[in-house]
């Protein structure tokens, strides 16, 4: 990735700020009647943080974004396109099921940044294609947001693919964990990165919010060699 970009952030940032105020009125802007449910809307990161988001990932140069999300196409959906629309990326956005995206239509600007993967097996997607799929767009990843509420077997998966596959999360790399508090023994991501003794910084942005930046290169597999000595 290249370096920080004040001009990018600012401009995801602003971006983010129209899109969410204006174009999305009766869906997610928590100043309008909205249309969502409201248990749809627990556990959605905090509307200020969302620019924010967007900002650090246009600033930072990501150009392969994840989103793994129980919530749907949501403003943070949106927020994470617009980096990736700055940026010239994709934005992988990976949902439990098909039934996950109708909450609001994507900006018709945005929606060749975005790219949706189901996590429900089908007849035509059985699970083993579906892993399959979502291994690989778990590879090389710049920056990403990941909800807790997510299915726990397909969440624990995800988490290990980005930190011990060699192609995974890497230097640089920032990941967004939120809904923390639904597990009860915290942050898996951050268990696995103290596990595999990944040198990293992470601090609370919001309520049940966590950003973890990578510093150091995840832990290499050792090679094993075998000396022999001859008189």
């Amino acid at each position: 990735m290249k370096e920080w970009s004040p001009q990018d952030a600012m401009k995801a940032y602003l971006d983010t700020l129209h899109l969410v105020s204006s174009s999305l009125p009766t869906a997610w802007n928590p100043t309008a009647k909205s249309t969502v449910e409201e248990d749809d809307k627990q556990g959605l990161i905090e509307p200020n943080c969302m620019e924010l988001i967007s900002a650090m990932a246009a600033g930072k140069g990501a150009k392969h974004i994840v989103e793994i999300t129980t919530q749907g196409i949501t403003p943070l959906t949106i927020a994470l396109a617009v980096a990736a629309k700055h940026t010239g990326g994709q934005l992988s956005c990976i949902l439990p099921s098909h039934h996950h995206h109708h909450h609001h239509h994507t900006a018709d600007h945005l929606q060749q940044y975005i790219n949706l993967v189901h996590a429900e097996p089908t007849n035509t997607s059985p699970r083993e294609t579906i892993i399959k799929q979502i291994k690989m767009r778990l590879k090389n990843v710049d920056f990403a947001v990941i909800d807790c509420k997510f299915d726990d077997e397909y969440l624990k998966l995800m988490f290990k693919t980005m930190v011990e596959e060699e192609d995974g999360i890497k230097t640089g790399s920032t990941v967004i964990v939120h809904n923390i508090h639904h597990k009860k023994d915290g942050s898996i991501f951050g268990q696995l990165l103290r596990k595999k003794r990944v040198e990293a910084v992470t601090l609370p942005i919001g309520e049940g919010t966590e950003m973890t930046r990578i510093l150091g290169c995840r832990f290499k597999r050792r090679n094993r060699f075998l000396v022999t000595f001859h008189n």
